[in-house]
């Protein structure tokens, strides 16, 4: 059920919802207000679409109140969204604490707004946000690493995280997590449109969010190609769901080093199409 109701005493008809529903499941109604068109509702892609386009909050689908939205009157400059990105920095120092709760619920709840492919969902974060449990993961994943060395199986990788391993015992370097205190893990089951991309897009949205609270992260390779090639045991370990695709991996917490500029990069090449 799709609970889809209109307020007509605030509804001025003027048919945004209609127009802009990308499915077509909305109709104006013959006397003027919106309806759910006849046979449509299977094809609601529950994207609440309608209600953030209505101008006067009249609509309200999957029982959403309109009035309880943020409202759209706050948005960054576009000077500040290129700062922002611009200075977006990989950070690999970070301070040895935790984030606050509060601000990792935050953080969480903000990106479940990142799209999806046909909306689907159905992406998944797997979360360590103890420090504690963090040092266990890196604990876990170097004796992983281990095994796979002395097996044989880190194909051309193998001289490179050999290395990695002797910095670790002798010298207590910390390569693949660089002593971070948390990790996030997007994954997206192997059957939905697009698990890759989905993925990849909601690690994007909580970087930049986490950058503009004062947060440092890291897109974490060696961790991914560890879960991915070397040690594929690992993301079942963490509880990643066996049908799943793991899109990344992205360390994050308080940085423990501090950036003053943007750096200056050339412009990367543009194919112009024209036919």
């Amino acid at each position: 059920m799709l609970e889809f109701s209109i307020d007509q005493n605030r509804c001025v008809q003027c048919g945004e919802c209609a127009t802009g529903c990308p499915m077509r499941v909305i109709a104006m109604g013959e006397e003027g207000f919106p309806v759910i068109a006849n046979g449509r509702e299977k094809f609601c892609l529950r994207c609440q679409h309608c209600l953030a386009i209505c101008p006067v909050a009249a609509l309200s689908i999957l029982g959403r109140n309109p009035d309880d939205s943020l409202p759209l009157d706050n948005l960054p400059t576009d000077a500040q969204m290129e700062q922002l990105i611009r200075g977006r920095r990989t950070v690999r120092r970070y301070k040895k604490e935790a984030v606050e709760p509060e601000v990792l619920d935050r953080l969480l709840n903000v990106i479940s707004s990142a799209p999806t492919g046909k909306n689907n969902m159905q992406t998944h974060f797997t979360v360590v946000d103890d420090p504690a449990v963090m040092d266990k993961v890196r604990n876990a994943c170097m004796e992983a690493i281990r095994k796979a060395v002395a097996a044989g199986r880190t194909r051309e990788r193998g001289a490179e995280f050999e290395a990695f391993l002797k910095l670790w015992d002798e010298r207590g370097i910390d390569v693949i997590f660089r002593g971070a205190p948390h990790m996030i893990m997007a994954s997206s089951p192997k059957s939905s449109p697009t698990p890759q991309a989905d993925c990849l897009i909601s690690l994007s949205y909580f970087e930049l969010f986490a950058n503009s609270i004062g947060l440092g992260t890291l897109w974490d390779g060696f961790a991914f190609w560890v879960m991915k090639g070397i040690a594929p045991e690992l993301p079942g370990l963490l509880g990643i769901p066996d049908d799943h695709e793991l899109g990344y991996v992205m360390l994050f917490g308080k940085p423990d080093e501090t950036y003053h500029r943007c750096i200056q990069r050339d412009t990367l090449p543009v194919h112009r199409v024209s036919l």
